[in-house]
C-alpha cells in the first residue's frame, strides 16, 4: 500500500478528474498543488474551493513543474509531450493518471479490493460498459459504470465497500498513464485510427489500448472480426490460466460468444464447450438491435460470464438497458421517414457501424476530421446512400471521397455555420429522402467547429427534426 503522507504531488488539470484526485490525495496527507493553463471564472471558483481544503492551485501556468514535486498526476487529455511532463522527466519524476491512483487506492477503505471488469476500444466503450453494469445489477451485484464515464473513479474506489464489482470504461489516454492496472477481465471492442495527434502513431495508440490486458486474471475478451484486438491478447503478459474469449456476430467456435438464428449464445463458459452452447438472450433483447450494438452486447455478456453471472441475468440486463442520448437514438418519424441521432459517431469507424444499420439512408456528416480520411468509409457505405448532406469545417474531405467512390450519390454542401445550419441540413435531408428511408446524423467528425460538444450537436438535430415534424403536422391540418 502506497503511503501518501507528506508527498509533494502536482495534479495537472482542474477538471472533474483533477479535482477528484486532488481532494483524495490531500485527504490522505499529501501536499497537493494543482496546475492549469486556464484562468476562467469557473476555474477560479474551483480553485477557491480547493484552497479551503489546503490545496494550492496555480492558474495560467501549466508548463512549469512546481519545485520539490515527487509525483505528477495528470488528467486524461494532457498530451505526453506537454512541457510539464518534459520537465517531470528531466527531474526524474513519474507521471501517472487518475486511474492509476484509483488502482493503487483499492482496498484502502474496505480492506478488500473490488474486482474491475475493464472495457476499451475506439467505439462502443460507454454503451458496452453501461450494458455490463445493467447485467451485473440484474445478477444482484452492487456495481457502477465508472472510469471514462459517470462518477470519478477515485471517488468510487474510496467508497469501495458499497460495491461488489466495477464496470470500468477506459480510454487510451487513461490506459497510457496506468502502468500497474491489473483487471479481473478486460475487453478491447475494436481498433481504428483515432486520437493519432495525441498518441503519435497507430502503433502507439494500439499499444496503449492493449495495456488493458496486462496482468488479467480470468479473461481477455477480443473481437473476432477485428484481428488487431486478438493480436493485443497474444502480446499481453497475463496471469496463468487467463483465457482468450472471442465475440462474433456469426456462429461462435469454442471459447467464443456469438449469434445463431437470432440467439446470443455462449460457447466459452459452458461445460464441454467443444459441443455445447448456452443460450443467453434474443437479438431482440438488445436495444437497439443494430449489428454494432449486438457486438457490444456480446462483449458485455462475455465479461459478465467471466465473473460468473448466470445466463438469465445476461438476458434481463440487456432487456433493462437503455442507451444514452445521441447514440443511434430514434428521434421521430416524419412523412414516413425515420430520423436517427448518432451524434456520438465522431470518427469514421463509428459512422461506418451506424450507417451499416440502415438502408437506404440520407447521411448528414461533417465537422472536424481530426486528421481522418474518408475513402474507406465511403467505399463501404456507398450502396446504402440515398443522398448526403455535408456540414462543418472539413466537409470538403468527405465531398472529395464521395466524388471518388460514390459519384452517383446526390450531395448537398452546406457552408453555413450559424445556429440555423442544422435545421437547414435536416430540411435538405428531408428533401432527398423517400418514404421508408432513414435520415441519419452520423458525422464521422468531432463537433467543436460548430457546437460545444457532440451532445449539443445532437440536441440541435433533434430540435430541427421536431420543427420539421411540427411543420408537417401543420401542413397536414391545412390539407
Amino acid at each position: 500500500m502506497t503511503s501518501w503522507q507528506g508527498k509533494n504531488i502536482t495534479v495537472a488539470g482542474l477538471g472533474v478528474s483533477g479535482v477528484s484526485a486532488a481532494r483524495a490525495l490531500a485527504g490522505l496527507g499529501a501536499s497537493v498543488t494543482v496546475v492549469d493553463g486556464g484562468d476562467g471564472e469557473g476555474l477560479r471558483v474551483r480553485a477557491d474551493e480547493l484552497a479551503g481544503l489546503g490545496i494550492s492551485v496555480r492558474l495560467g501556468d501549466a508548463q512549469t513543474l512546481p519545485e520539490g514535486t515527487d509525483l505528477v498526476v495528470t488528467s486524461p487529455g494532457w498530451k505526453p509531450d506537454s512541457p510539464l511532463f518534459a520537465a517531470a522527466a528531466a527531474a526524474g519524476v513519474e507521471v501517472v493518471g487518475d486511474v492509476e491512483i484509483a488502482w493503487q487506492l483499492r482496498g484502502l477503505t474496505s480492506g478488500q479490493p473490488v474486482p474491475w471488469l475493464a472495457i476499451t476500444g475506439t467505439n462502443g466503450k460507454t454503451t458496452t460498459t453501461q450494458m455490463l453494469a445493467s447485467i451485473l445489477k440484474a445478477a444482484g451485484l452492487r456495481t457502477a459504470a465508472v472510469g471514462n464515464i459517470g462518477t470519478p473513479i477515485i471517488d468510487v474506489v474510496l467508497d469501495e465497500g458499497a460495491y461488489d464489482v466495477l464496470a470500468v470504461e477506459l480510454s487510451s489516454y487513461q490506459l497510457h498513464w496506468a502502468p500497474s492496472l491489473r483487471a479481473h477481465s478486460a475487453a478491447v471492442l475494436n481498433l481504428a485510427p483515432d486520437h493519432l495527434d495525441w498518441h503519435g502513431s497507430m502503433e502507439e495508440y494500439a499499444a496503449d489500448k492493449g495495456r488493458i490486458y496486462e496482468g488479467n486474471t480470468v479473461a481477455c475478451v477480443y473481437n473476432v472480426a477485428d484481428p488487431a484486438t486478438e493480436r493485443l491478447v497474444e502480446d499481453a503478459d497475463v496471469e496463468e490460466g487467463c483465457r482468450a474469449i472471442g465475440f462474433t456476430l456469426g456462429a461462435p467456435g469454442p471459447s467464443m460468444l456469438g449469434v445463431v438464428d437470432g440467439i446470443l449464445v455462449d460457447r466459452a463458459f459452458v461445460e464441454n464447450r467443444q459441443k455445447n452452447a448456452q443460450e443467453l438472450a434474443q437479438v431482440e433483447d438488445v436495444n437497439p438491435p443494430a449489428p454494432h450494438n449486438i457486438a457490444n452486447a456480446l462483449a458485455a455478456a462475455a465479461l459478465a460470464r467471466a465473473f460468473g453471472v448466470e445466463p438469465r441475468a445476461v438476458r434481463d440486463g440487456l432487456r433493462n438497458f437503455r442507451p444514452d442520448a445521441h447514440r443511434v437514438a430514434h428521434v421521430d418519424e416524419v412523412d414516413s421517414v425515420t430520423y436517427v441521432d448518432d451524434s456520438k459517431a465522431t470518427n469514421t469507424h463509428a459512422a461506418e457501424a451506424s450507417l451499416a444499420a440502415f438502408e437506404p439512408v440520407v447521411w448528414i456528416a461533417g465537422g472536424l476530421a481530426k486528421g481522418a480520411t474518408f475513402d474507406e468509409l465511403v467505399q463501404k457505405s456507398a450502396k446504402r446512400l440515398r443522398g448526403v448532406v455535408l456540414i462543418g469545417a472539413d466537409r470538403a474531405l468527405i465531398a472529395e471521397a464521395l466524388a471518388r467512390h460514390a459519384p452517383e450519390v446526390p450531395v448537398v454542401d452546406l457552408a453555413r455555420t450559424d445556429t440555423g445550419a442544422m435545421l437547414a441540413a435536416v430540411r435538405e435531408a428531408a428533401r432527398l429522402a423517400e418514404p421508408g428511408d432513414t435520415v441519419l446524423l452520423a458525422p464521422a467528425c468531432a463537433s467543436m467547429d460548430m457546437f460545444a460538444n457532440y451532445n449539443k450537436r445532437g440536441d440541435a438535430f433533434a430540435d430541427a427534426v421536431r420543427e420539421l415534424a411540427a411543420e408537417s403536422a401543420a401542413d397536414a391540418a391545412k390539407a
